[in-house]
């Protein structure tokens, strides 16, 4: 299973850096079902202009698309950034098994960076992996991050 997860977190830097190429915040993420990618997602907020166009929504979305159904149980989330609190919420909502992520957000990071929205009572609880590929998640932000200062001097 962990070899299957840094395999997908591959991917899921790899819709980072599609994301960086925008101008997004470079974060990825990548549902996978039975062992196969079923939702693909690269931060959009500021392309569509879309708040709720978090690479994990995205993932999501097409997910349920591909899977013919908004429960998304059996479904694992691959993530390069820990989920913020809407992320994590509509993961519960839809029922994903598993989030998998690399970098920890202790300023928004709602799976134990700033809060812990799987430890509330819920009628759903999520199994959680961290920190996989965790350096190669968190060099993409602090190279993004460090951009943006440069730029402004």
């Amino acid at each position: 299973m962990e070899d299957a997860d840094a395999q997908v977190m591959l991917e899921a830097l790899r819709l980072a850096d599609v994301a960086a190429e925008l101008g997004e915040v470079p974060v990825g993420a990548v549902a996978v079902h039975e062992g196969v990618i079923v939702g693909r997602g690269s931060n959009r907020r500021e392309i569509d202009r879309d708040p709720f166009a978090h690479a994990e929504m995205l993932a999501m979305s097409e997910a349920a698309r591909s899977l013919g159904r908004w429960r998304l149980s059996g479904v694992s989330l691959v993530v390069t950034l820990e989920p913020c609190s809407l992320c994590v919420g509509a993961a519960l909502q839809a029922r994903v098994d598993r989030i998998v992520f690399g970098a920890p957000s202790p300023k928004a990071g709602a799976l134990g960076g700033l809060l812990d929205l799987n430890a509330l009572p819920h009628n759903h609880r999520l199994v959680v992996r961290r920190g996989v590929l965790e350096v190669e998640c968190a060099e993409r932000l602090t190279r993004f991050f460090q951009g943006l200062r440069n730029q402004e001097g």
